[in-house]
């Protein structure tokens, strides 16, 4: 994929990775390939895959339904490891 987006994500992480020590980078690219070399992204929704249908509590409190969500058009489902 090409784009301003995928531009900027990669002069973050080059920016990121000059300003933390290369032992520790190194460690996180070992992790990340054997994530790789397990398979695991053979198993990741694609994008335009259909979502289950689920509820979720929001962090305002109230559930989230997708239900509901499709009721008012498409959705776009971002997941995020939260807290670093």
């Amino acid at each position: 994929m090409t784009g301003p987006l995928c531009r900027r994500l990669a002069e973050m992480r080059t920016e990121k990775e000059a300003a933390r020590p290369a032992a520790l980078t190194a460690v996180m690219d070992a992790g990340t390939e054997a994530l790789r070399g397990s398979g695991i992204l053979d198993r990741l929704p694609r994008v335009g895959d259909r979502a289950p249908l689920f509820a979720r509590p929001s962090v305002a409190g109230p559930t989230i339904r997708l239900k509901t969500l499709l009721k008012r058009g498409p959705v776009v489902l971002s997941f995020f490891r939260g807290r670093w």
